[in-house]
């Protein structure tokens, strides 16, 4: 197996992790020198925090390991495109590289709703999309077609 895909292997393990929380199921890893030194999962319902998404924590776990609020020589492995937010703190870390599994039309910012690359800010990040796409998309629609029949 790849190096990609074996990191996203593990993003997915959060990603699982947040969907037996009933979270959305999104998981991130952040790997410096071939090693992870951060990995989460969205815990926006219980943090009861907005801001809870597992790129956002997983940024916040990186930067204290390295003692460092730049990561520089790091790529994050998350499941689904980031959003918004996300990406402003990825570009606020100069991160190396992103690499995503399935694009989010909705509030995707690397290519699907914006992309944050195209603003011309300080910081350009290498993106790389679509690694283990099908694992990714199959548990986001599994935790949303479980959700609608609640509903």
């Amino acid at each position: 197996m790849a190096e990609d895909e074996l990191h996203m292997q593990r993003a997915l393990v959060q990603a699982r992790r947040a969907f037996e929380e009933d979270e959305v199921p999104v998981g991130a890893v952040i790997v410096y020198k071939n090693k992870i030194i951060a990995k989460s999962y969205n815990q926006v319902e219980k943090l009861k925090d907005p801001t809870a998404h597992a790129e956002m924590i997983a940024i916040t776990q990186a930067a204290s390991f390295l003692k460092s609020k730049w990561l520089t020589d790091c790529v994050m492995y998350v499941t689904i495109e980031p959003c918004a937010m996300c990406a402003g703190a990825l570009v606020l870390s100069r991160i190396k590289k992103l690499v995503f599994g399935v694009k989010d039309s909705k509030t995707g910012a690397f290519g699907s709703k914006l992309d944050m690359n195209s603003f011309g800010l300080n910081h350009q990040i290498k993106v790389k999309k679509g690694v283990l796409c099908d694992e990714c998309s199959a548990i986001i629609k599994s935790f949303f077609k479980g959700k609608r029949k609640i509903a």
